[in-house]
């Protein structure tokens, strides 16, 4: 399925399909539940799966993050 047909079924923009497929946007809440309704896939875990990408992502980042532990006085 090409992304214009896809994003025709979902009622979405065909460039923000295509950001998403390609990995340059994250899936956002509402068009989880469009793929949902289309497709029967489950919002909740397409939504978990974004959230365990989006951490692991982060977490390969940590080094650039310069952050001091608080501690109580």
């Amino acid at each position: 399925m090409s992304v214009s047909a896809a994003a025709r079924i979902h009622g979405v923009r065909r460039a923000m399909l295509s950001d998403l497929v390609n990995g340059n946007a994250s899936l956002l809440p509402e068009v989880a539940l469009r793929v949902e309704k289309a497709f029967g896939l489950i919002m909740d875990l397409l939504l978990r799966m974004q959230a365990w990408h989006d951490a692991t992502r982060m977490q390969a980042r940590a080094d650039e993050i310069d952050v001091r532990r608080y501690q109580l006085a």
